[in-house]
Parts: C-alpha cells; sequence; structure tokens
C-alpha cells in the first residue's frame, strides 16, 4: 500500500533535503471523471472530519433545517472541526436548545479547546473541558438533531448499528457512488463510525456537493445549503488561525473544505471557477504519515490548488501561514524552508 503514496513536501535545512512528507491526491469533478491526481486515486484512507459535510446531509434533506428553524451559522457549525471558542460553544448550544437535547446528551467525550487563547482564558477562570468545547460537538448535535427528526432513540446515538447511523452509511456511500458494504469503517476520535474510501470516490463526493445538478432534487437543495453555509460561514467550520477557515475566506464563495485528522483534507470547487471546467470538482488528499506537526496537509492542499489554476492573486496573501513558507530555529535564524515537490498528472 506504501508505494500508493509519493513525496509531496520536504523540509530542508540548507541546501539538504532534511524530511520528505508523502502522499496522494485525487481530482474528481461531478461526472465522475479523474481530472488529475497524484500517488494513487485508489489509496484507502479514512475521511475522519473531512467526512462531516455529507455525514449532515439527510438532516438537511429531510427538512431538519426548516423544522427546528436553525440558521446557516448553525448548518455551518454542525460540518465543523470547530476550535472551541465561546462563540462556537454559543452557537452549539443554541442549536440544543431548538432541538431540545442538553449538552450531557453528546456522546463525544471532552479535550482541551484546540484555540489556544481560549485554552488559556479557560485555564485562568478553572474552567475544565466540557463536551460542548470538543471540536465535533457541533458534528454530535447535529446527529442528535437527525435522530429526532426521524423519530429515532438519542439513546447510544453513536453505535454503528444504531439506524441513524446505518442512515448516515447509507447516504455516504451513495454520495461516493458506492455499496455500503464497499465502505470500511472504524471508530472516529469522537467515538462515532468512520468511513474509509478510495480517494477517488472521496473526491467525487465532494464534487456533487459542490455541482448536485444529477442527484434527486431534494438531495441536491440540500448540498447547496451545506456548501453556502460553510462557505458563508466559514470561522464556524473552524476557527482562530486554522486552514479551513482562512481558505473559505479567501476564496470567498468559489471554495469549501473539510479537514480530518491524521493528515486527511476534502476540498469542493464551485462549477465556472477553473477556466475549462464548468463542472464542479472535488479534491481529496492524505498525507500518509498522518502529519502530525500538522505543516503538510495545507501546503499540499494550497499547491495543488495552484496548479489547478483555482488560486488567484486576491487569494494567497490569506495562506502566507499555510503555502510554502521558511523554516527558522528557536533564535528566529531562517535554516531552511517547507515546501511542496509533487507535479499533477492530468487526465487529457
Amino acid at each position: 500500500m506504501y508505494k500508493q503514496y509519493q513525496p509531496v513536501v520536504e523540509a530542508t535545512r540548507g541546501s539538504v533535503v532534511e524530511s520528505v512528507h508523502f502522499g496522494a491526491v485525487a481530482v474528481v469533478d461531478s461526472e465522475g471523471r479523474l481530472i488529475a491526481s497524484y500517488g494513487s486515486p485508489e489509496a484507502v484512507s479514512c475521511l475522519r472530519s473531512s467526512s462531516k459535510p455529507i455525514q449532515i446531509l439527510p438532516f438537511v434533506e429531510d427538512g431538519g433545517v426548516e423544522k427546528f428553524g436553525l440558521t446557516e451559522k448553525e448548518l455551518a457549525v454542525m460540518c465543523a472541526s470547530h476550535s472551541g471558542t465561546d462563540e462556537h460553544v454559543e452557537v452549539v448550544g443554541g442549536i440544543q436548545k431548538k432541538i431540545g437535547v442538553v449538552e450531557s446528551d453528546l456522546l463525544c467525550g471532552t479535550h482541551p479547546a484546540i484555540d489556544k487563547e481560549t485554552a488559556a482564558a479557560m485555564t485562568l477562570r478553572g474552567e475544565t473541558p466540557a463536551p460542548l468545547r470538543h471540536n465535533c460537538s457541533g458534528k454530535h448535535t447535529g446527529m442528535l438533531a437527525d435522530a429526532l427528526l426521524h423519530d429515532l432513540s438519542i439513546e447510544n446515538y453513536i453505535d454503528a448499528d444504531h439506524p441513524l447511523q446505518k442512515l448516515l452509511l447509507k447516504t455516504f456511500a451513495e454520495m461516493c457512488d458506492l455499496e455500503p458494504e464497499d465502505v470500511k469503517l472504524g471508530i472516529d476520535g469522537c467515538s462515532v463510525p468512520v468511513f474509509a474510501v478510495p480517494l477517488f470516490n472521496a473526491a467525487y463526493a465532494f464534487a456533487r456537493i459542490a455541482d448536485p445538478v444529477s442527484l434527486a432534487e431534494n438531495r441536491a437543495e440540500a448540498c447547496r445549503k451545506i456548501s453556502q453555509a460553510m462557505m458563508h460561514h466559514p470561522f464556524m467550520v473552524a476557527g482562530p488561525n486554522r486552514f479551513d477557515t482562512a481558505l473559505m475566506e479567501a476564496a470567498a464563495g468559489s471554495i469549501f473544505c473539510k479537514g480530518g485528522a491524521e493528515g486527511y483534507h476534502c476540498i469542493g470547487i464551485m462549477p465556472n471557477v477553473i477556466d475549462g471546467h464548468s463542472n464542479g470538482l472535488g479534491i481529496a488528499i492524505k498525507v500518509s504519515d498522518g502529519d502530525a506537526a500538522g505543516r503538510a496537509i495545507a501546503l499540499t492542499a494550497v499547491e495543488t490548488l495552484r496548479q489547478l489554476g483555482a488560486l488567484n492573486d486576491e487569494m494567497l496573501p490569506g495562506l502566507t501561514n499555510f503555502d510554502r513558507r521558511p523554516i527558522y530555529n528557536w533564535r528566529h535564524f531562517e535554516v531552511g524552508e517547507l515546501r511542496p515537490c509533487f507535479t499533477l498528472e492530468f487526465n487529457h
């Protein structure tokens, strides 16, 4: 399986390439055509949190937004791996009031707030992490809402054999153009089932969210609501100094995206954004080492978008922290560079 991944990012020290991150990329259009790739588009990996915009789809297409009177901002945080800021907590808490659940109904667990300033403020006031601060609290609240919408029990909603999770798996498989039995399952960090499929199929799902013209009208309209909510409220999807927020802010309505743990990232590009591509595009990227330092996946994503022609000069200043950049030592001497080292192979 390791041959499916090729060098994507290298770190230099002086004139020496000191370290290399390996990965794979698939770019697919909304008609299911492989537009470009690097490494193997058939590499199978867990989407982790990149699946969140798809996991909320049954709730949206079956009228959940309207039934509970949710705002676009609230829908965006249901797709999020948020930073646990006070604003995120307020929005997720507002959803819970509307649907009639409480924080203790969440089964996502707890962890410190991702946002460092928020975590420091919590420490100063003696506040311990709670489920609402968890980066997946929006997704879990969305799952509770989805269960209530479909008259399902909210007990053990995280279990793979719960009817809600079976519905989410069915929908995910359909969006990826697979059968449910073709999707490999695991358990995510927040304890719900996690899906693993080839990069090609994950990219295809995001292309269909971006450009859902081939889908049934209620599903197509749900896809439009999800992509628009994410693009209109990028802060809700991630938070301060986070790549997903920065990219969607820079792209200003032409791109939506959702990262996942262990070096995974999916991007949707709206129709007619790239010259010669009237169809929407989806991108799935995996950095094979998991990118624990967080330095390879965003850079690979930026370079992929650059090679596709999806970035313009107005977007790039907002992505400086995630693009090709110097490496400094502890005295802030420039000692090397973090840079992309791949070229997409286009299918003409």
